[in-house]
């Protein structure tokens, strides 16, 4: 036998025992690029007026929430959550304010977020 070919017999090769407990990964609820896009456009016209300085994204089990800060050791400011499951009922999406009170409630990203750009705009002197 040429060495080569020992070399590759005594190789052992085998596959590492899965250490995933769950056979299917679990499910995330998450914010669809053009959901994204409507909420960045928002925020980025918060930043431009100095508002809004820092975000966070977080993807759950049952919400996914976008989290707006003023500054970022702070609590959020602003919470804009989509909950699948409420989409039959009152909307899945909410925008939710620092002490927790729904401010708007739909089924409209774009209508729900409105409730935010009325803040944004101010008299000009």
């Amino acid at each position: 036998m040429s060495a080569q070919r020992r070399n590759c017999e005594s190789m052992n090769i085998s596959v590492p025992p899965s250490s995933n407990l769950h056979p299917f990964p679990t499910q995330q609820v998450a914010f669809h690029r053009t959901e994204l896009s409507v909420i960045l456009s928002l925020y980025g016209r918060f930043v431009a007026a100095g508002e809004w300085r820092d975000y966070g994204i977080s993807c759950l089990r049952d919400v996914a929430v976008f989290s707006v800060f003023r500054r970022t050791a702070e609590n959020p400011i602003y919470r804009i959550e989509k909950r699948p499951r409420m989409r039959d009922k009152q909307g899945m999406y909410a925008v939710v304010g620092m002490d927790g009170q729904i401010l708007r409630r739909g089924h409209d990203l774009k209508t729900v977020l409105r409730v935010l750009e009325r803040k944004l705009i101010r008299a000009v002197e």
